[in-house]
């Protein structure tokens, strides 16, 4: 779906909501939650699910939210499919987005959402050249040919924002999600995410990373958000969702071996090989310094503040710049805090 697919999607949403859409959203939500002897929780991807949802299919396939009392499902998502806007609306629980700037952008717009977790403490999206001509630091991009998708044209444009690098610089050219253009030379970098190591197999040893959040630009990725009826009218079906889903996360971590053998046989399309070498890279996003003290899913206010800052300089908002509490809530984290900790 375009950006003013999305756009025009959200201001009829905004429209409805502001009609009184919300009441009868939350009625349904609550008959459709409790009808049954467990509580229904879908979880809506912006994406196909895969390997990013390790955690979750392990969680599922292992029982833990059969334990809590929930009737998971994961809701795929695709180019066609505006996830945060079916959230947004009550049809849904949760969600999961790839990057946090998706959620506060979704808030300015005055889409009813918070982010309640984290699955991975840094973003993985990077920078990837050839190590006979190196893309190693953000001034190193200037007089050089940067091939990015139109998604993550704005990363690019905070990269050199923050970084002080005038737009005029560098070469931007426009590319799909393949790494043919840097091998073939039509570029000198591209970009994708680090945890995606099937993509990254063609550039073998001779690549070089540049990773976004080491060049300033701090954002989260894989964040959870639930609607704000649904974090104020069943808080408890949102902890008990996250228990569940940090557990499984933790045995994910502790039994790498065993959560791709899970998750092969919830998708059988992915290759086990692959997603077995993806576990290790994901699993050093999920899990840090962070995590030990604070548990899986942990977050920080200021990283928050300093994204809504960023975007705010650089025009992103479409209505008022939303604040920190405006866009992400603790209540969650810190209900769970002694599961989430457990190891």
């Amino acid at each position: 779906m375009s950006v003013i697919e999305n756009a025009g999607r959200r201001r009829l949403l905004r429209m409805t909501l502001a009609a009184g859409g919300m009441a009868a959203t939350g009625a349904l939500l609550s008959v459709r939650a409790f009808a049954g002897d467990r509580t229904t929780v879908n979880m809506q991807l912006g994406w196909i699910p895969g390997g990013n949802q390790v955690g979750e299919v392990t969680a599922k396939r292992l029982g833990y939210y059969e334990q809590e009392g929930i009737d998971f499902h994961i809701q795929p998502g695709g180019p066609n499919i505006d996830g945060v806007a079916i959230v947004a609306s009550g049809r849904f629980e949760a969600g999961e987005i790839s990057s946090s700037p998706s959620i506060m952008l979704a808030v300015s717009e005055g889409l009813p959402i918070k982010c309640i977790a984290v699955g991975l403490q840094q973003h993985p999206y990077s920078f990837f050249s050839l190590k006979k001509n190196p893309v190693r630091t953000p001034h190193d991009m200037i007089g050089k040919r940067i091939g990015i998708q139109s998604t993550g044209m704005v990363l690019l444009k905070a990269l050199l924002a923050k970084n002080k690098i005038p737009e005029s610089q560098v070469n931007i050219v426009p590319i799909g999600a393949d790494m043919m253009p840097l091998l073939s030379g039509q570029v000198d970098a591209v970009t994708g995410w680090q945890t995606n190591t099937t993509a990254l197999k063609p550039l073998g040893a001779d690549r070089v990373d540049l990773r976004l959040w080491d060049t300033g630009v701090r954002l989260y990725a894989l964040p959870y958000y639930a609607n704000t009826a649904t974090l104020k009218d069943h808080p408890d079906t949102v902890t008990r969702f996250m228990r569940a889903t940090a557990r499984g996360w933790l045995y994910a971590n502790a039994h790498r071996d065993e959560a791709v053998d899970l998750l092969i046989k919830e998708y059988p399309n992915l290759n086990r090989a692959d997603e077995r070498v993806a576990i290790d890279s994901l699993m050093g996003y999920a899990f840090d310094q962070t995590t030990q003290t604070q548990g899986w899913g942990a977050m920080d206010a200021k990283v928050w503040e300093e994204q809504i800052a960023l975007y705010g300089q650089l025009g992103q908002f479409r209505g008022s710049q939303p604040k920190v509490d405006d866009v992400m809530t603790m209540d969650v984290l810190n209900a769970t805090r002694s599961s989430r900790l457990k190891v």
